[in-house]
């Protein structure tokens, strides 16, 4: 049976649209027009990055504040993203926005799904599909933030939420106990022993050396 990407993508859709306008409204809450939202979803696409801009704004951070943070936040798409190399050759031209376009939740959809999946027309429909419901939900919430009231607290919140719902179906589609056994370790190490801002990219290193250092199963690429 042939994979579909927009079945592929709807659980995406049903956390980037609900998250999407949690950031829109959260966006508009500080004093920003509406349009901005849907544009920093087409430009920087990345919900924790987003995210964090709104708290660094908020802050009156500056501009070298926002590049280091950013940084360190989103350098666990290096990791990932290796795995994927011989893959996205394959996309010709398109592997540009592949590349831009490469989430946790799109590389968890995309590392979920079966070999023959793997074709240059499911990897970068499933990729526009995934940012085409994070606009969505970015432009509605902007709207929405603007003419009616809200309450903010905890919709940063979200984000945790959508990444807690993708790794409960990564784990019933392809459980192995090792891997998960090991990131939970490192993630446990690095919380004891280092101070909170750098657990973050401590741990995804930790996590990362455990799992090249693991086998991979037979019958895995």
């Amino acid at each position: 049976m042939k994979t579909n990407a927009l079945e592929t993508s709807l659980p995406v859709a049903f956390g980037y649209i609900p998250l999407g306008m949690a950031f829109g409204v959260l966006l508009v809450g500080l004093g920003y027009d509406w349009w901005w939202a849907p544009l920093m979803g087409v430009v920087i696409f990345a919900g924790s990055a987003q995210f964090l801009a709104v708290s660094l704004l908020a802050a009156g951070a500056g501009a070298l504040d926002a590049f280091v943070a950013t940084l360190l936040l989103n350098l666990r798409h290096v990791f990932y993203g290796l795995t994927v190399l011989d893959r996205y050759r394959a996309l010709g031209w398109g592997r540009y926005y592949a590349i831009f376009g490469l989430t946790d939740e799109t590389f968890s959809l995309l590392a979920g799904s079966p070999p023959h999946a793997h074709d240059r027309r499911y990897v970068l429909s499933v990729t526009v599909l995934n940012q085409s419901w994070w606009v969505l939900g970015c432009a509605l919430g902007a709207l929405a933030g603007g003419v009616l009231p809200f309450r903010t607290e905890g919709l940063a919140f979200s984000l945790t939420a959508l990444f807690a719902v993708l790794l409960v179906e990564q784990l019933l589609k392809s459980f192995r106990p090792a891997p998960l056994l090991g990131a939970l370790a490192s993630a446990g190490l690095c919380l004891a022993v280092l101070p909170g801002k750098y657990f973050l990219i401590a741990s995804i290193s930790l996590a990362a050396l455990v799992l090249v250092i693991l086998p991979v199963p037979r019958g895995t690429k």
